[in-house]
């Protein structure tokens, strides 16, 4: 559902929730869920049920809100529309998110006019063509579309404004303090179109003839109204009350009321009131709720309630007439039998208005839509412009990718450049090959076309990978197709999830963006309980990669922010002004830990945990350069232990795609050219400008040789050193055509590579 949601206090914000509530309730085999509309400025604390928030005024969160149902593979999507509560001119912001989604729309109108203007006019238009079915609350409003829209009947449903059950008057004068009262009722938000002192001047000649009379008026001042003009409409009405001295006789509860207590207030009322001013109203929540409660109603004759309160079900009176409500109020109070036969009219009516029948009348709708359903599947991404690549960076060779890769999925070692079949295949690394194939795709590049497949087969791959049972990834798989553990390491499924975050946040394909999501909300709350620093590293980096895309997505900023802040804990608690690191040891992925503090905290707006990915990176990266000014990261044989000498070698390739990735992030966060340069630098240790200048890409292949020794170099070209060169080679292409400059490297080591 779209739409308003408590606690945002508003007519549709309270629809939204009952209804949804009443689906949920009828219909538990259902996931229904809502994405709540934000007023201008305003957060509000919704429970789990809202698991998306838009902006009303920014345009780009719509079309983060369509690619976030997309994703989910949603049904239906139920609008609640109303033009105020959605940005642009007429509320035609919405109509960007309804494009692009690809199931059917079922709109609520909740206000349609007879004489829209030109933009209302064209913004209605399109939003009764992009929707399904259209579902109207009263048959007035089924003519308007007709008339005014030329909306078939056969596109319309039929509705009442759904009601929840209140008791039978009794115990709830005694709870209000009003026992012994006749009660004259009017709730909801206040506003000057809500004609409330039409009553107030009524009250005298009603006191006169019932002393007894008391009259509430329920309900806070509307948010807008008070934002723009404070409370002068309260004020004005209890100003006067005191001039017709009628003060004692009227209480106002200037409150947003809960289910429960409103329907004490309906249960304590004799009468209810609605004194409203605009002729054109198609709907009222609070004039249906008084009804189907089987109260005795007096109101204006608007739209709604000419409807609503036909076949004496209610009493209507002139605009503005204190004597006509004052007539009518004496008469009902003075005639139990009338009223009460009044009461049993509306009451009988209202049996169908109670939510269960109305969650009912929805999922019909909602079934037919499904079945109207043809071609509403719209393409939601667009051709993107390919790129030239920059001259001094090779071209992406996917030759020994594409060796290494067979129809299960990537397989995990090499002897040379030869696949050893009898290794089998992790998940590890058919994960960072999921992660290339979604950089390539963000950049739209010519490689795009031959990694489309690949990128099919290393998600499934993934997929597999998951034990939905236990919501946790398995590793390694013989050759034999069989999984060899029950549960693998942290770290793969934290791996696991920054490439799956990626494939939602940047691949251009519908289905595996749509079935990487599902796999990412499944394994993501297993990583609340992991201890791996790395683990939550990748997975942070995988949620800033989601959330590019759904960035109103809560329950994922929740764990973005949990995961942060802890890792940001464990680096005040470890370091010291010698040692600005996360732990003890040194060990592998290092720059991760850096790159995914400074991702977190820039885009949380977090100030020390930026400056603490910034610093530790900072030092990490004084640490891997060596004497004569080349990368050298710290070596996998034995690692670096605080107080202890660091190793030189075994120097690996994952290290300098983790660097190459920490220092372009740094550069986009702070601007600052040496971050540009130290990415260079670790760049070109893939080409020989390292301490054994001996060179690990093979351009001959496509591969990557394994890493460094103190005496030469591993030759055998395996799935992660191979991976590691080509995300780092994708991303310095990325870093290129986006315009970020990367300054060349210091001495030796500025040298251009050849492709």
């Amino acid at each position: 559902m779209l739409g308003n949601h408590v606690p945002r206090q508003c007519g549709i914000a309270t629809f939204t929730t009952d209804l949804s509530e009443a689906i949920s309730g009828e219909y538990p085999e259902l996931d229904c869920f809502v994405l709540a509309m934000n007023d201008a400025g305003r957060r509000h604390a919704y429970p789990q049920r809202v698991r998306f928030e838009l902006a009303e005024s920014d345009l780009a969160s719509y079309r983060r809100a369509a690619d976030f149902l997309n994703v989910n593979t949603v049904d239906v999507l139920s609008v609640q529309h109303e033009y105020g509560i959605f940005g642009g001119k007429a509320g035609s912001h919405v109509l960007a998110l309804l494009r692009e989604v690809r199931m059917p729309i079922v709109s609520t109108l909740h206000t349609i006019l007879a004489e829209p203007n030109a933009q209302q006019r064209a913004a209605m238009d399109e939003l009764t063509q992009l929707s399904e079915r259209l579902v109207v609350m009263s048959a007035h409003g089924a003519r308007l579309l007709a008339d005014v829209h030329g909306v078939p009947a056969s596109k319309i449903d039929l509705i009442p404004h759904g009601i929840a059950l209140v008791p039978q008057s009794g115990p709830s004068k005694n709870k209000l303090g009003v026992e012994g009262k006749s009660v004259i009722l009017t709730f909801g938000l206040l506003s000057p179109d809500k004609g409330i002192e039409s009553v107030i001047e009524a009250l005298p000649a009603i006191l006169e003839r019932r002393p007894d009379a008391i009259y509430i008026v329920l309900g806070a001042t509307h948010p807008h109204v008070k934002e723009r003009h404070g409370e002068t409409y309260r004020l004005m009405l209890e100003a006067r009350a005191q001039q017709l001295g009628v003060d004692s006789s009227v209480i106002f509860h200037d409150r947003f009321v809960s289910q429960g207590e409103l329907a004490e207030f309906l249960s304590a009322a004799d009468i209810y009131v609605t004194p409203y001013l605009k002729p054109e109203q198609i709907t009222s929540g609070t004039l249906a709720y008084a009804v189907g409660s089987g109260k005795a109603v007096i109101s204006t004759p608007y739209w709604y309630a000419t409807e609503l309160l036909a076949e004496g079900r209610g009493i209507l009176v002139p605009w503005r007439d204190p004597q006509a409500i004052a007539r009518e109020v004496i008469g009902l109070l003075g005639n139990d039998e009338r009223r009460l036969a009044l009461c049993a009219r509306a009451a009988s009516y209202g049996r169908e208005m109670v939510w269960p029948a109305v969650a009912k009348r929805y999922l019909e709708s909602f079934e037919r839509a499904s079945a109207e359903h043809t071609s509403r599947m719209r393409s939601v991404f667009q051709a993107k412009t390919l790129a030239k690549r920059p001259a001094e960076l090779p071209a992406l060779n996917l030759e020994h990718l594409q060796l290494m890769t067979d129809h299960t999925g990537m397989l995990q070692h090499s002897a040379f450049s030869v696949p050893r079949y009898e290794d089998g295949y992790c998940l590890d690394d058919n994960a960072r090959a999921l992660l290339l194939t979604a950089l390539v795709e963000d950049a739209g590049t010519e490689d795009e076309k031959a990694l489309r497949a690949l990128a099919s087969r290393y998600l499934a791959f993934v997929g597999h990978a998951f034990d939905r049972e236990h919501g946790r990834f398995r590793n390694f798989m013989s050759y034999a197709r069989t999984w060899t553990e029950a549960c693998g390491s942290e770290d793969s499924h934290g791996r696991a999830l920054w490439a799956l975050g990626t494939v939602v946040g940047r691949s251009v394909d519908p289905g595996r963006q749509s079935l990487a999501g599902q796999l990412f909300h499944l394994a993501l709350p297993a990583v609340s309980g992991f201890s791996s620093p790395r683990a939550w590293a990748f997975a942070l980096l995988g949620i800033d990669d989601y959330l590019r895309a759904f960035q109103g997505d809560r329950s994922v900023q929740a764990v973005r922010r949990a995961l942060a802040e802890r890792l940001l804990s464990l680096f005040q608690r470890t370091s010291a002004p010698d040692w600005p690191w996360f732990e003890d040891r040194v060990t592998y992925s290092n720059a991760r830990l850096c790159q995914a503090l400074i991702v977190s905290g820039t885009h949380m707006e977090h100030k020390e945990m930026t400056a603490a990915g910034l610093r530790s990176l900072d030092w990490l990266a004084h640490i891997q350069r060596s004497a004569d000014g080349y990368f050298a990261p710290i070596g996998s044989n034995g690692f670096y232990v605080r107080g202890q000498k660091a190793p030189a070698f075994d120097q690996q390739p994952v290290e300098a795609c983790a660097m190459i990735s920490g220092c372009l992030e740094a550069l986009r966060a702070t601007g600052d050219a040496r971050w540009g340069r130290h990415a260079r630098r670790a760049f070109h240790w893939f080409f020989g400008q390292n301490q054994l200048q001996q060179p690990l890409y093979d351009p001959l292949t496509g591969g990557c040789r394994d890493g460094l020794h103190a005496d030469r170099v591993n030759q055998n070209q395996g799935a992660e050193s191979t991976l590691s060169f080509l995300l780092a080679l994708q991303e310095m292409r990325s870093a290129d055509r986006a315009g970020v400059r990367i300054a060349p490297a210091n001495g030796a080591a500025a040298r251009e590579i050849s492709p």
